[in-house]
């Protein structure tokens, strides 16, 4: 029960995430990207300060050198996401940041020892095959997908990070600490980026991705990765690009077509067959 209840969440997790490709997008036409998450960090940073004010005292060594190594990974992949969507689309940006659904489990065997078993392999497979007929449009990389490439290296590392480091840790003060260390960077590195004026869109976007996409997001993450394998994690946020899909078939009214469908039940049939070996115990 806990386990459905961990995926659940996840899955949750993983619609906020994919919805904010078009909101970011869209925001970034008008706020410089290392601005933008400058912003959008520290709101959420000062929403978990504000919640988490009486267990500050629980703060250990232990816990910050922990969440401020998680939170570098975290700071790298949002900040090459951010910019490689300004010179990609966010189909595209979808895509290859769920490549992290295979770079997680192969990482993992290296640095946790943790051997994926076959039915998660071939979920993985039937994963990364879905996010092709989604979202990928032209065998070729452009600066861009580079940085989005770049960013699923990092988003995976952040998922096998948290799944080793945040165990026994209180969730409130280790996702605290990831926030603020990307804010943190993300200030220094905006420095020097073009003045700009606040308007509706940028506060749309802050108010979904700090408080929805970050707050909420990362707790859920951090709690529910102490009973979830970081493989299990990636393939469940496979589904991200399929909300980012979603997200532009409402928000942009981007077709829905054949391909994505066929993308679609590809990955949540490969969802499915990592559950199955949950639910045998194995």
């Amino acid at each position: 029960m806990n386990l459905m209840k961990d995926d659940i969440s996840l899955l949750m997790v993983s619609f906020f995430w994919g919805i904010t490709f078009v909101v970011v997008k869209e925001a970034i036409e008008f706020i410089p990207p290392f601005s933008f998450l400058f912003y959008r960090f520290s709101i959420t940073f000062l929403l978990l300060l504000l919640v988490s004010i009486g267990r500050l005292k629980n703060l250990d060594l232990e816990t910050l050198k922990s969440g401020i190594f998680i939170g570098s990974f975290l700071f790298l992949g949002y900040g090459f996401q951010t910019v490689g969507l300004r010179e990609t689309t966010p189909a595209n940006a979808g895509f290859i940041t769920g490549l992290s659904v295979v770079i997680v489990p192969f990482v993992s065997s290296l640095l946790l020892k943790l051997k994926p078993q076959k039915n998660v392999i071939a979920g993985v497979i039937l994963a990364t095959a879905g996010l092709i007929f989604l979202s990928f449009q032209r065998f070729m990389i452009s600066y861009g997908d580079f940085l989005i490439l770049l960013c699923a290296f990092s988003f995976a590392m952040h998922i096998i990070l948290v799944g080793k480091y945040s165990p026994g840790k209180d969730t409130f003060l280790i996702t605290m600490v990831q926030i603020g260390t990307v804010a943190l960077f993300s200030f220094f590195l905006s420095f020097g980026e073009k003045p700009f004026e606040f308007n509706m869109t940028i506060w749309q976007a802050l108010i979904i991705t700090s408080f929805f996409a970050t707050f909420l997001a990362f707790l859920i993450q951090n709690s529910a990765q102490k009973n979830v394998s970081p493989t299990h994690t990636a393939l469940i946020f496979s589904m991200e690009p399929v909300f980012a899909a979603l997200g532009s078939y409402i928000l942009l009214n981007e077709a829905f077509t054949l391909r994505k469908i066929i993308g679609c039940i590809c990955i949540l049939t490969g969802m499915i067959l990592s559950e199955i070996k949950n639910k045998k115990g194995l």
